[in-house]
């Protein structure tokens, strides 16, 4: 059984660690361009603040989503950028009280849900502590493009294994928003987490398997990273499909990163 109060607590880590790092930053320094092309900082932690607070509204009004998800259903390719637009106008120091105001209401809410909560989302209604692991994941992989952006190498944390977890759970939606058939065969990985420790998910006996580091596992599946600038191995065609098609978050693929835009050291 998941226990949701830890699972909420990781996502609260996160969140307050990229939290830290945006405090510690120079307030100029939030119109620099982040490796997404079109986004400044400022975007970035608008992005967060906007959807945790939609998730936020999921959760405790899914009746006031549905006037969220209507206004995203008539603008399905300019809605993410132009939702969280009057955001990013912020000066940096209101937009980061926003999105640690939303994040911290959105996690008390999670918490109160009733068991068995679905809430609603831009895709298939979703369980709460799936909702708490895709705010994490979002958390951490907009975080990633922040820590690109100001130069800096963020610790990797154990709250990976989570990230890990939704990349496999997500690996046949990958295919679908490319509109490409189901994979048929399965895919296991073999990862080595930041502690050093193993960590084995997916059918054992799979004939396709992903081998490496459990951070550039989670940055190329949030497509932070290309896979050739990683040392992440792919046995089988499988496995060297999804390094390239996956993704762990909602909406279309995006451009990602290309090869050797950030080649390992």
């Amino acid at each position: 059984m998941v226990d949701t109060a830890a699972l909420v607590e990781d996502l609260r880590a996160e969140q307050e660690d990229l939290a830290a790092l945006l405090r510690g930053s120079d307030p100029a320094d939030w119109s620099r361009p982040t490796p997404a092309p079109g986004w400044s900082i400022a975007d970035q932690v608008a992005h967060l603040a906007f959807f945790d607070g939609s998730a936020l509204t999921a959760v405790t009004d899914p009746e006031g989503f549905a006037a969220v998800l209507e206004a995203a259903l008539a603008d399905p390719e300019g809605y993410v950028d132009s939702a969280a637009a009057p955001l990013a106008a912020l000066p940096p120091g209101a937009l980061l009280d926003r999105w640690v105001t939303a994040s911290a209401a959105l996690r008390a809410a999670l918490l109160d849900a009733p068991a068995g909560t679905r809430v609603p989302w831009f895709g298939p209604p979703m369980s709460v502590p799936s909702k708490a692991t895709a705010r994490l994941m979002e958390t951490w992989a907009h975080g990633q493009d922040v820590a690109d952006a100001l130069g800096v190498t963020r610790a990797a944390t154990d709250r990976l294994r989570h990230v890990v977890h939704l990349a496999l759970r997500t690996r046949s939606y990958s295919y679908l928003v490319r509109g490409l058939p189901e994979p048929g065969e399965e895919v296991r990985v073999e990862l080595t987490g930041p502690g050093g420790d193993a960590w084995r998910m997916g059918p054992e006996g799979a004939g396709a398997v992903v081998r490496g580091d459990a951070e550039q596992f989670c940055l190329v599946l949030t497509r932070r990273r290309h896979p050739d600038d990683t040392g992440l191995e792919a046995e089988g065609p499988a496995a060297r499909e999804w390094l390239e098609v996956g993704q762990t978050y909602a909406g279309g693929p995006g451009a990602g990163r290309r090869p050797g835009q950030f080649p390992q050291g």
